[in-house]
């Protein structure tokens, strides 16, 4: 999912029509109507993608026929990953606006709980026969630090590098490309540059403005690989003393890499990169146009593809090449990946909660969760639908984006992450700018992550 994602806690939300428009959706309290049922969302910032809109109106209609008298009201928050975080935590603190059901980011869903947003749910998933078919990860992921289950997961998602055959081919650059290091990705961007003016070589999300697309499908995409090999310890967290860990040298070769995209005029313009739309453009854009030589993004690209969507395009499987994003000097496993996903949560102010579980279990029938992982090009977290051959033949690159599940890595979703992200993000900005160093970004993200942990921070 677009994927997704930061939190930039103290950010005026500024999309002022929006908020007054999704608080008054919801001014009423979302227990003034016990036959109502609220769920809130995350609407596409690109008006032509409804994948999301019409996957939850079909459910919409499912629920009201089986239940009769039971009325479902969306309220979609259509903005930014940073900005539609800001909007459902305002929302959430209050029972007058909080909805019975949100859209949670697993990235944020610690953070939520922990500020008492968010109802443990394991009185109704004990009762619940599906729970069983989700895989013991993805229940992880919607897990507290109390031990408690606050969502269930819609799936998950990894990440590689896309590139553009076309491009590739103008370039002399072969259609098979895997890159084995770190060093052949920068160079095949420099033979683009090189060889095909007026297109971008290379786009790695980099910045507060992208969120936490910069730190996860950035950033954390080469930190999780400049480590020696399977069995290495977390990167930014060390679990045996739980705490997080400063900017070592694995730190500062990630954000060289990240300076020489942009010292190095190989990827979008700063001004581009900094844009907090420019997902979009990438998606909607740059790829289908083959202005993109090669993309570092999420599995969940093709929902922006396929048929309704507004940018159709059916033939990018011809189109792009996959490849697997190499750790840093191809030493094993050889790849790297990063997976999230989202939940679906109940907030802890919810007026109807028990209806809000029962439009979870409508949205989780084994048919209607196999009909989201392909309308949003996701990987499934449940075994009976992962074992379906009409799942893993539904879409190009299903297989491809599955298999990289064997090597990824999901980030330490602690309280304190969403705040150690903008501080990454912060460190990424300043050498895409040119603003800092290398070494000045990391002493800075050292300060920040002080500041975010209470000084719970270990050197290694």
């Amino acid at each position: 999912m677009p994927v997704r994602p930061t939190v930039r806690f103290t950010a005026l939300f500024t999309l002022t029509a929006l908020a007054s428009t999704s608080l008054a959706a919801c001014s009423s309290g979302s227990g003034s109507d016990p036959d109502t049922v609220k769920v809130s969302f995350k609407q596409s910032t690109d008006n032509s993608i409804k994948v999301m809109d019409t996957y939850l109106g079909d459910i919409k209609k499912q629920f009201e026929k089986a239940n009769p008298g039971k009325k479902v009201e969306l309220v979609p928050i259509k903005a930014p990953d940073s900005e539609y975080y800001t909007k459902l935590q305002q929302m959430l603190r209050s029972p007058k606006t909080a909805p019975d059901l949100v859209y949670e980011d697993t990235f944020l869903i610690n953070s939520d709980i922990t500020s008492g947003y968010l109802k443990p749910i394991d009185e109704y998933l004990d009762k619940w026969k599906d729970w069983d078919q989700f895989i013991d990860t993805a229940k992880a992921a919607a897990k507290g630090e109390d031990g408690k289950t606050y969502g269930v997961p819609d799936g998950t998602d990894t990440r590689g590098l896309w590139f553009s055959k076309d491009v590739f081919a103008k370039a002399g650059l072969p259609a098979d490309w895997q890159p084995k290091t770190w060093d052949e990705v920068l160079d095949a961007a420099r033979t683009i540059k090189e060889k095909v003016p007026g297109v971008t070589p290379l786009n790695v999300y980099t910045g507060k403005p992208a969120g936490e697309m910069a730190t996860m499908q950035g950033f954390e995409m080469l930190l999780y690989g400049t480590g020696t090999g399977e069995g290495d310890s977390d990167p930014l967290y060390d679990k045996g003393s739980k705490k997080w860990i400063t900017a070592g040298q694995g730190f500062e070769d990630s954000l060289s890499f990240v300076e020489t995209v942009y010292k190095e005029k190989l990827g979008p313009e700063v001004s581009d990169a900094l844009d907090p739309n420019f997902s979009t453009k990438i998606r909607g854009e740059l790829l289908p146009q083959g202005k993109l030589g090669i993309a570092l993004d999420g599995s969940w690209l093709p929902q922006d593809w396929l048929e309704g969507s507004g940018h159709e395009w059916p033939e990018w499987s011809k189109e792009l090449g996959l490849a697997a994003m190499p750790t840093q000097n191809g030493q094993a496993p050889g790849r790297v990946s990063m997976s999230g996903g989202w939940t679906w949560s109940i907030p802890d102010k919810a007026g109807n909660p028990d209806l809000a579980f029962e439009f979870i279990k409508t949205m989780q029938t084994k048919a209607n969760a196999q009909k989201w992982y392909i309308a949003n090009s996701g990987i499934s977290v449940r075994e009976d639908v992962a074992n379906d051959p009409a799942y893993v033949d539904a879409q190009p690159g299903i297989k491809f984006f599955t298999d990289l599940v064997a090597d990824t890595h999901y980030r330490p979703a602690y309280p304190a992450y969403p705040k150690v992200s903008v501080a990454i993000q912060e460190a990424m900005e300043g050498v895409t700018t040119g603003d800092k160093s290398v070494q000045e970004a990391a002493r800075g993200y050292d300060e920040a992550l002080k500041e975010a942990t209470d000084n719970q921070v270990v050197t290694k």
